[in-house]
């Protein structure tokens, strides 16, 4: 840390007058001390015998002066008296200097650091200061960010609940002005506005989902269940749709038997939605398959891939955002809600897993990675933190 001109001449100041008192000091017991062994023969006696009995060196050298002991070692005392006042003048200088940038910082300059080095524990003071306020920052653009979504929730909702909805009110509303020609208009406006309510539902299922399993605290019905025939069970049940689509389903697993704890229902869930979603937007793929294996005694990999479509690379990385569609018109012609991935995500996480997404021209793999004890949670990788899920 350097100091400004006027630090260092109070410093320079504050050394010349401890040196002077000190001086003065040391004048003021030399005296005293000389005019007690003056006055006191016994004393002087005492002092004399000392000087002769103390030698030093191969040439056996006396000490004939008691002062020049006493200016010595007062030097030595007076050299550490300064250093201490010094250093500890200077380290007040440093304290206020830390406070004014505190100071600086509180008043809303939050993208500024106290960015001098000082030694000693000081140091740990500033980066203490420094990792707190990146702290704070951190903290308040992640509310902004959650105060953003939350307004984007309400967006989002609002859109597509209205749309339906208008549909419907539009319908009913001919039927109510009886405004139809025949009984099969009637059964055609009276279909169109049972459809559109059943989208209503289903969003409004949705979203009761999603933000029952985005909370940390939702319990789980945990229980121990083979991941390998649940999969080769979910794979069954989806059979006759696949083969609708002119696809086929398979399950596989390494080994054959997976044993692990999860809630059962909430699991098939995630299961469901990626299954369901390569069924909608997998259009020209030929297969689905769900691929589970043991990575190490305490994680389980599966891998749900379909060889549809590729994932465009701009929209891997938003892929689990909720109300987010890869591509818009295809999505309102399946009715979906754009939050199947964000519930999965939200399943997984609280198994304790993790979910990424990988796609290519050949192949597209939604790959989840979960505990086999729901107590040891698996730790997300650090290229999935740093370039968020999805990437």
């Amino acid at each position: 840390m350097k100091l400004t001109t006027r630090e260092k001449s109070a410093l320079f100041m504050e050394g010349v007058v401890t040196v002077i008192l000190l001086l003065m000091l040391n004048l003021a017991l030399l005296v005293l001390i000389s005019q007690a062994i003056e006055s006191n023969p016994g004393l002087r006696d005492g002092i004399f015998i000392i000087k002769r009995s103390v030698v030093f060196g191969p040439n056996h050298f006396q000490l004939w002066s008691w002062e020049n002991v006493f200016i010595g070692f007062m030097v030595i005392a007076d050299a550490v008296v300064v250093w201490w006042r010094l250093i500890r003048r200077y380290r007040q200088m440093q304290l206020h200097h830390i406070i004014e940038e505190l100071h600086y910082i509180a008043n809303g300059h939050f993208d500024h650091r106290i960015p001098f080095r000082v030694s000693g524990d000081v140091q740990r003071v500033v980066d203490s200061v420094n990792a707190l306020v990146d702290s704070v920052i951190r903290s308040m653009d992640e509310e902004r960010a959650i105060e953003k979504s939350k307004d984007e929730l309400i967006t989002n909702v609002s859109h597509d609940i209205r749309t339906p909805l208008t549909s419907i009110i539009g319908y009913l509303g001919l039927i109510e002005d009886q405004q139809y020609h025949s009984e099969d208009d009637l059964l055609k406006y009276t279909h169109t506005a049972f459809l559109k309510s059943k989208q209503m539902k289903s969003l409004v299922d949705d979203l009761f989902e999603y933000t029952k399993v985005r909370q940390t605290d939702t319990p789980l019905s945990l229980t121990t269940i083979d991941l390998a025939a649940m999969l080769e069970q979910l794979g069954a049940s989806f059979e006759l749709e696949a083969q609708k689509k002119g696809m086929t389903i398979g399950a596989s697993s390494d080994p054959a038997s997976l044993m692990m704890e999860a809630d059962p229902e909430k699991l098939v869930r995630v299961f469901n939605n990626l299954v369901a979603n390569a069924l909608k937007y997998g259009d020209g793929g030929k297969e689905i398959n769900l691929i589970a294996k043991r990575v190490t005694a305490n994680e389980l990999e599966v891998r749900v891939t379909n060889d549809g479509p590729k994932i465009p690379q701009e929209s891997l990385a938003l892929i689990f955002e909720r109300f987010y569609r890869v591509e818009e018109s295809r999505s309102k012609e399946t009715g979906g809600t754009g939050l199947g991935l964000a519930i999965a995500q939200s399943i997984v996480a609280l198994h304790g897993g993790y979910i990424y997404v990988e796609s290519d021209d050949d192949l597209t793999s939604f790959v989840i990675h979960l505990p086999v004890k729901h107590d040891h949670p698996l730790a997300i990788p650090q290229r999935l933190k740093t370039a968020g899920p999805g990437k």
